[in-house]
């Protein structure tokens, strides 16, 4: 690979890293760079999963004070949280890569209007959240649904974010600040068991993965540091944008 295309994979991996600790879907950004340098699909998706699980555990760190409040949810959805990525990420290896490259447009245009609906998403959970009484009567419905959330995850995993959000809005009875530190665990533990399955499957391009590492880290310190400088809407509506023309240039190319 080329000192120019090492570069742009980190700069990609910076602004991924940057845009998902300001609003999410840094993967918007780095997932078509990686196919636009010639990466096959499936091996561009792992890699990207593999290089992009350190950068998530910052915003897990600066929300670690409300470990306590979760850890009994989190115990409880853990085991599924991890089967889940591992299913997913089972499912995506045992994908073709002419069978994933015709799901990619669907995918990046799913993932793109999930970040578009975010706020809208937000807000009915705010509203639940505001309304409710007591946890889920049915534990088996939560765990079904973070177990689907978590396939997802380690099958693609854009807009992963936003489907834990609302999942976990929907099942339980708490504040939105507790819930998103909850969100980041499961999103974090869903991530690393599918990158772990990844890194024995002879798919990660591991040059391109520690090159995103460096990348992804250095985008979420600048991201954390300018949080209240930048307004996350803006930049959302970006990422929105570049979302939307990804997936019409992948759909013509179909």
């Amino acid at each position: 690979m080329s000192i120019f295309n090492e570069i742009l994979i980190f700069l990609a991996a910076v602004a991924a890293g940057f845009i998902n600790a300001m609003a999410g879907g840094g993967t918007l950004v780095t997932f078509p760079v990686l196919l636009a340098l010639g990466i096959p699909p499936v091996a561009a998706n792992v890699t990207n999963t593999v290089a992009l699980v350190p950068g998530t555990i910052g915003g897990m760190w600066a929300q670690r004070n409300e470990f306590a409040s979760q850890y009994q949810r989190l115990m409880k959805l853990l085991p599924v949280a991890i089967v889940g990525g591992v299913a997913g990420g089972l499912l995506i290896l045992n994908t073709s890569e002419s069978a994933f490259r015709s799901l990619i447009p669907y995918l990046i245009l799913v993932a793109t209007l999930l970040l578009a609906a975010q706020v809208q998403i937000k807000n009915r959970v705010v509203a639940r959240i505001g309304h409710a009484h007591s946890e889920h009567h049915n534990p088996l419905i939560m765990l079904s649904l973070v177990f689907m959330a978590a396939v997802y995850g380690g099958y693609f995993g854009a807009g992963m974010g936003v489907i834990l959000m609302a999942i976990l809005g929907y099942v339980t009875d708490d504040s939105m600040t507790r819930l998103n530190f909850l969100k980041q665990a499961l999103a974090f533990a869903i991530n690393l068991a599918a990158a772990i399955y990844f890194a024995f499957s002879g798919k990660v391009d591991w040059m391109v993965a520690f090159v995103m590492v460096f990348g992804s880290i250095s985008g979420g310190l600048i991201g954390g540091r300018l949080a209240g400088k930048i307004k996350p809407e803006l930049l959302r509506w970006i990422v929105v944008a570049a979302g939307l023309i990804a997936a019409t240039i992948f759909f013509l190319k179909e």
